[in-house]
């Protein structure tokens, strides 16, 4: 009991003394580079938190985190990498734009809501992709993951040219206002700063994939197949429709925050000559947050404070914007080589069996 107490406190205490050691170190790198540490916290959290307009852009910076970083979580906990939760991102913003485009016979909530279903299946459909050439062919995750974002990203800026373009423009026209995910009343309270709904829907994906994962039968069956595939195949569980169907999950997450940028905080697609990046932070998201759905959520918060405070920093305190990378990196780094920092656990449950035997 006390050994599953221990990996449970582990799973809380690594990842904060990641975080801590990350900035502390990041301070560091600041005072050897001339700045003030101080200083520059406290711009970041002054413009990560010093208005309601900032308090809003910084939730819109961390939804699509929560979202891309649950897809990535997701595919860990079945045994499988989804490092191809970019190109899901970019082909669910595609889907959602075309529904959000062309299905104005809709009603606004049932336009809104078949937009971000229409980016959900893109993304699980481009998933799935990934999924199959594992179980059928045995093509490694990683690589045909990563492949497919680069395929993503040339597809969706040759749909934009040739369906959406308006001639001499770099973005497409804008989905009909039906399918906004934008609330009214919160835009004027967060002072039109562009939280939408789709930090909502973000919160509610998280509670799905604990519930899927941990409270259903088919969230089981995936993750004994990625416990053990051989053991899970021996009784009598379909391995390779699992694989699919966890990498279709995975894909779905990231399709959703394609989705919720596109109708909730652009309206448009632009034309991109690189890839927006959400999907690659969310590997961090999820490394941060121990590939659990609630962990997952808070190493959102911190990415995205850490991401949309960084003009803060830059501005505020003249720090370069690449400091707030190099503390990311460092946070990433700790979690990585937990092994440099568990001495620290180790010495944290000694002193609590210590004191359990000093009551007795």
């Amino acid at each position: 009991m006390n050994g599953a107490n221990d990996r449970k406190l582990d799973a809380f205490l690594l990842p904060l003394l990641a975080i801590l050691i990350g900035l502390t170190l990041g301070a560091v790198v600041m005072l050897l580079g001339g700045y003030d540490p101080i200083a520059a916290y406290q711009a970041l959290l002054n413009k990560a938190f010093g208005s309601m307009y900032n308090f809003g852009e910084t939730i819109r910076q961390i939804t699509p985190l929560i979202l891309t970083g649950l897809a990535v979580a997701f595919a860990f906990r079945t045994g499988l990498f989804n490092i191809g939760a970019e190109g899901q991102f970019l082909v669910g913003s595609l889907a959602s734009l075309y529904v959000g485009i062309e299905w104005t016979f809709l009603p606004p909530v049932a336009h809104a809501a078949a937009a971000v279903a229409a980016g959900a299946l893109a993304g699980a459909f481009w998933g799935a992709l990934v999924g199959y050439a594992k179980a059928k062919r045995g093509v490694h995750e990683v690589i045909t993951s990563i492949m497919l974002n680069w395929i993503a990203l040339f597809f969706v800026n040759y749909m934009v040219r040739t369906f959406f373009l308006p001639s001499g423009q770099q973005r497409s026209v804008p989905v009909a206002e039906s399918a906004f995910l934008n609330i009214p009343f919160v835009t004027e309270l967060f002072n039109n700063a562009r939280l939408n709904f789709g930090f909502v829907i973000a919160l509610v994906a998280a509670v799905f994939f604990h519930y899927y994962l941990f409270r259903t039968k088919g969230g089981f069956e995936l993750r004994a197949v990625g416990f053990n595939r051989h053991a899970a195949q021996y009784a009598g569980m379909n391995v390779n429709g699992g694989i699919v169907r966890a990498m279709a999950i995975s894909g779905a997450f990231a399709g959703i925050a394609g989705a919720t940028e596109v109708l909730g905080v652009f309206h448009y697609q632009s034309v991109l000559t690189v890839s927006p990046g959400y999907g690659f932070q969310g590997i961090a998201v999820a490394m941060i947050g121990g590939a659990a759905a609630f962990g997952t959520v808070l190493g959102a918060v911190l990415m995205g404070i850490l991401t949309f405070g960084a003009a803060g920093m830059q501005f505020g305190a003249k720090v370069p914007p690449e400091l707030v990378s190099i503390i990311i990196a460092l946070i990433i780094f700790f979690l990585a080589a937990s092994g440099i920092i568990k001495p620290l656990t180790r010495w944290t449950h000694t002193r609590k069996a210590r004191k359990e035997a000093e009551k007795a």
